[in-house]
């Protein structure tokens, strides 16, 4: 088994980052932003999890066959390794749902004064 899952990665590229900000954003329009980013991190870390444990699982199949056909075979490149592109992904996501909630109680704290207070 060589080379990674461009298709796996690119999916947990794009779509948990998406959901987890529609899902995190009603609370933090309604002054909760702790509860949101605990909903956007539980998105993104649970969508990361799934797709390790798929390539977990890939990976087991392949060098079950592997075995059963009398040889011996391991992953390139080697399963941690994939396993931290997933993990990694997923941690920069979630850095990037943390700015945005910090840019959403920006805006709204700054809409409580009048103009001619802020800077």
């Amino acid at each position: 088994m060589n080379g990674l899952s461009w298709h796996w990665i690119s999916l947990q590229l794009a779509v948990p980052p998406v959901v987890g900000v529609l899902l995190a954003y009603p609370f933090w329009r309604k002054s909760q932003p702790i509860f949101g980013n605990i909903v956007g991190t539980a998105v993104i870390f649970t969508s990361a999890f799934g797709l390790i444990f798929r390539e977990y699982a890939e990976i087991d199949l392949m060098v079950q066959a592997c075995l059963d056909a009398g040889r011996t075979c391991f992953p390139e490149p080697s399963a941690f390794a994939r396993f931290a592109i997933y993990a990694f992904i997923a941690l920069l996501e979630v850095f990037g749902v943390f700015y945005l909630s910090l840019r959403v109680e920006e805006r709204d704290r700054r809409r409580q004064y009048a103009p001619e207070w802020q800077r």
